[in-house]
């Protein structure tokens, strides 16, 4: 009589690794069709954008200058229209002289800017060309954290390079070089470098879902998206006016859940609002009344949900003109009168 080694395993042990096995290669087939498709998709949209002006783009990788008064650098961009318009960063391209597109099929474009907003860190470039591939832009407001996020794009001239994450979390706030919080920002930890800037944040059905703009160095893994929502508005303003000028509140707000009670109780048409984190001293938000920790659900009775309806609402018309500002401050709801001023 003999006991059996613990290295000997029953049959039913043995079946129930080989299932093990199997479901592991199945789910790394599944998530690795996923990429390859996103990458077959997205990659001949996506365009690497080299730039001649009197200094190298922020965030853009930079170059060899031409000459010395001349420096050269690089980002990434992607066509959103088979009519050729480009979308990318806005300090990709900010004061460049001579802009080149380099797509996946070998077309070198020259390019022009048409509209640049720094505010937001985008710009439309257009670029004369047929049959280009286009994509489409998602809905970022539908975005989950957890869910795949590929990013593409050309970091250190290295073309058509494809990363994958998840999206990491929601609502962040980033400061553009003129000083504004863009809100509704989108982490990923789809690894990003420079070059990268400018280039699709996009979902598992390569639909974009943000516009890759900055990276935290020297972190690792936290990278951010301007959400694709505020893009497609401000780039239907760039493609009109070449430029956007807002009124603006002098506030910085994000994104947050409304407890359904409260929703019930104040007759909300949205489930959400934007949270007040800080009021500009002797800005026309504080001037009319708002404070920190104000939650903005009506902007002249319509009603907010988050910042991207606070932005498409803060247009050039509104400044100088009194609006009706409803917020709930704790279980109150109150009704501001505030006038904002243009932002030069």
């Amino acid at each position: 009589m003999f006991e059996a080694s613990e290295s000997v395993r029953t049959p039913g042990e043995a079946l129930e690794s080989s299932d093990r096995s199997s479901l592991d290669a199945a789910t790394l087939d599944a998530y690795s069709h996923t990429i390859t498709s996103v990458a077959d998709e997205v990659s001949p949209s996506v365009g690497r954008i080299d730039v001649e002006g009197p200094a190298s783009p922020q965030g853009g990788r930079p170059g060899r200058p031409g000459r010395p008064d001349q420096a050269t650098g690089s980002g990434s961009g992607f066509v959103f229209t088979p009519d050729g318009y480009v979308l990318t960063n806005s300090h990709v391209v900010s004061g460049a002289r001579r802009i080149t597109v380099s797509m996946l099929d070998g077309r070198k474009l020259p390019g022009h800017v048409i509209g640049d907003d720094p505010d937001t860190d985008l710009a439309v470039v257009s670029v004369q060309a047929s049959e280009l591939a286009t994509l489409t832009f998602g809905d970022s407001s539908a975005v989950r954290v957890g869910q795949i996020a590929v990013a593409v794009g050309n970091p250190f001239g290295f073309d058509c390079t494809v990363t994958a994450g998840v999206v990491s979390a929601l609502g962040r706030s980033l400061r553009t070089k003129t000083g504004r919080l863009v809100d509704d920002v989108i982490q990923t930890d789809a690894a990003l470098n420079p070059g990268n800037s400018g280039g699709p944040l996009v979902d598992s059905r390569g639909r974009v879902i943000g516009v890759n703009t900055a990276m935290i160095m020297p972190a690792q893994g936290i990278c951010f998206a301007i959400a694709v929502n505020t893009a497609s508005f401000v780039v239907t303003r760039l493609i009109r006016d070449g430029r956007i000028r807002r009124a603006y509140l002098g506030v910085a707000g994000q994104n947050v859940p409304l407890h359904r009670r409260v929703v019930r109780y104040h007759g909300l048409p949205r489930e959400h609002a934007v949270f007040v984190v800080s009021v500009e001293p002797d800005g026309p938000g504080a001037r009319g009344g708002l404070r920190d920790g104000d939650m903005i659900v009506a902007f002249d009775d319509h009603p907010i949900g988050g910042m991207d309806d606070l932005h498409k609402l803060l247009t050039e018309e509104r400044a100088g003109h009194e609006v009706a500002v409803a917020v709930l401050r704790g279980t109150e709801r109150h009704t501001l009168a505030v006038t904002p001023v243009l932002r030069q």
